[in-house]
């Protein structure tokens, strides 16, 4: 009898267990925003769960995760290479060993969910039927909680970077069954439903199994009947979703789209500022409230740079104000300059209502760690780089509500996007600056990532970015008005109330996500057929018993 599919790629080795595992990880992106091609999960998972099955010790586990893992980043983190060829000369020779070395070291994080994976060591392909079953069934559960828990830990380890969590594929903007799905992240985040995500693919790896085929279709069937209450949830949630609005305020967000080479340019520094200035003031309507701008919009030290702060604020409405990126630097003692990312809320007469500096800054980017040993400066240019600001704040200012200024990729961070405290902000205020990577996937991802945070938190996001994706979205998730990536032009829009005092995620994080991804893996860890509940706690507290 010829071998099923998952017995021949269980039983691979060499360059072809290599070459697949990594065209595997690759074929994720298809997955993520803008594409959104959700099923194809449902092979990459399948495949790397029938590949684990032919590894017989942890480090061939470790070896396919990370082959697997380097595909999934370099597919998913391509678009940084943008970045190195805004200045080709300086930096386009770093591009792609730099993006490689960034893939190649992510997916280790991957080997190390397959490593962990094989504490359940991969049943006989002559075991019996049930054993063999109940053993695929019991990894996928494992798999499924060691992705989500080394997904946060992804999200603050060496800073962090939690970009990609595979939950981001139900985040597409215009997909009905995606935005019920997101809803459920209001109670269990991010990695909550990333973990829901992970069991849901990867459970159809037990149809692979010729064995058992009946008891496979079970378990492979039951996370897709859970998907599908929870998405029959999130709908009736929509259904009885309020569309009220606060009064009194209306944005009008800017996006002026300057290439980054151009924005790169102090020739051009005037003309941009002007162009913001005359795109803000130019046939708005009467009851916009407050102007905004993207990040390091204009290209002056707006603290200091008093003329260059008064024409800013020549686009402040008459009854509101300006909001804007710009740097902000400060002489210090020595001579030397500290230079901060920061937000400024400018009054129509040019001064300074609020300020906010940038605290998570980009690595490579924005500052550079173990500047000694690496042999180019920061990507923006900074000599020095960023100093870091103080922390995350809620901004009250008069006319509007208390809001979270966000910088950049600070609202990929799920768990921290507000300050806590009181006030609690009642609305998410995101300045980006995505020209930097140019008609890629990047953008696209970004807005997808901070639309998340919009449904965990239940609060509305503003979005203004200098060469798109802008946009409101209200505490749902749902993009109440856009300007597409690459767009040039304006957005007049209202603010929409948040969905709730707070959701159970905005007082508890990630802590279900954890505790969540825990019990699952106990359970597979301890679980064995004939338990029950009650039954595996008494075998634990035996055994802790009997340690001691």
């Amino acid at each position: 009898m010829k071998p099923a599919l998952a017995d021949r790629l269980a039983a691979l080795s060499g360059w072809k267990r290599f070459a697949v595992a990594l065209l595997t990880g690759a074929l994720t992106i298809l997955a993520f925003p803008p594409l959104s091609i959700i099923p194809a999960l449902w092979v990459a998972f399948p495949v790397l769960l029938w590949m684990l099955d032919g590894c017989r010790t942890w480090k061939a586990a470790f070896f396919t995760g990370w082959a697997f893992g380097a595909g999934y980043f370099i597919t998913g983190l391509y678009w940084m290479a943008n970045a190195f060829y805004v200045d080709a000369d300086a930096f386009g020779a770093f591009a792609i060993p730099a993006v490689g070395s960034l893939s190649i070291a992510m997916g280790l994080f991957i080997a190390i969910v397959c490593a962990l994976t094989h504490a359940i060591p991969p049943a006989h392909v002559d075991e019996m039927s049930y054993d063999r079953a109940s053993i695929a069934a019991r990894r996928v559960l494992l798999f499924a909680a060691i992705w989500t828990l080394v997904e946060w830990v992804r999200s603050w380890i060496f800073t962090g970077l939690p970009w990609n969590p595979i939950s981001l594929v139900w985040a597409e903007t215009h997909s009905p069954v995606g935005i019920a799905v997101l809803q459920v992240t209001a109670l269990i985040g991010t990695y909550g439903l990333s973990f829901l995500t992970v069991l849901l693919f990867g459970a159809f790896a037990l149809l692979g199994y010729r064995p058992s085929l009946t008891k496979a279709r079970m378990r492979a069937l039951a996370p897709l009947a859970l998907m599908i209450v929870i998405a029959a949830g999130g709908a009736l949630r929509l259904s009885l979703a309020h569309d009220t609005l606060v009064p009194g305020v209306k944005f009008r967000l800017v996006q002026a789209n300057f290439s980054q080479a151009d924005r790169s340019r102090p020739s051009l520094w005037v003309t941009m500022l002007e162009d913001h200035v005359r795109m803000s003031t130019e046939n708005r309507p009467a009851d916009v409230t407050h102007v905004v701008w993207g990040e390091a919009a204009i290209a002056f030290f707006l603290n200091i740079d008093e003329p260059a702060r008064r024409v800013a604020a020549m686009a402040a409405p008459s009854n509101g104000m300006l909001i804007t990126g710009a740097d902000r630097g400060l002489r210090n003692a020595d001579g030397t300059q500290t230079v901060y990312n920061s937000l400024y809320v400018l009054k129509p007469d040019a001064s300074i209502a609020a300020v906010y500096d940038k605290t998570h800054l980009v690595p490579f980017g924005e500052y550079t760690p173990l500047r000694g040993l690496v042999p180019f400066d920061e990507l923006t240019g900074m000599t020095g780089g960023f100093a870091t600001g103080q922390g995350l704040a809620t901004l009250s200012v008069p006319g509007l509500p208390p809001f979270s200024p966000l910088i950049c990729y600070e609202v990929i961070f799920s768990g921290a996007v507000t300050a806590g405290g009181t006030p609690r902000p009642r609305f998410l205020l995101n300045l980006t600056n995505d020209a930097w990577f140019g008609m890629s996937l990047g953008p696209h991802q970004h807005f997808a990532q901070a639309r998340m945070r919009a449904v965990e938190e239940g609060l509305p996001l503003v979005r203004t970015a200098n060469t798109g994706i802008s946009a409101v979205v209200d505490g749902y998730g749902r993009v109440k008005s856009e300007l597409p990536l690459g767009a040039r032009g304006v957005l007049d829009a209202p603010l929409p109330e948040p969905v709730s005092t707070a959701t159970p995620f905005s007082l508890l994080g990630n802590l279900i996500s954890i505790l969540l991804a825990t019990c699952g893996g106990a359970w597979a860890l301890f679980f064995r057929r004939g338990d029950t509940p009650l039954r595996l706690w008494r075998s634990l507290a035996q055994r802790g018993t009997r340690t001691h």
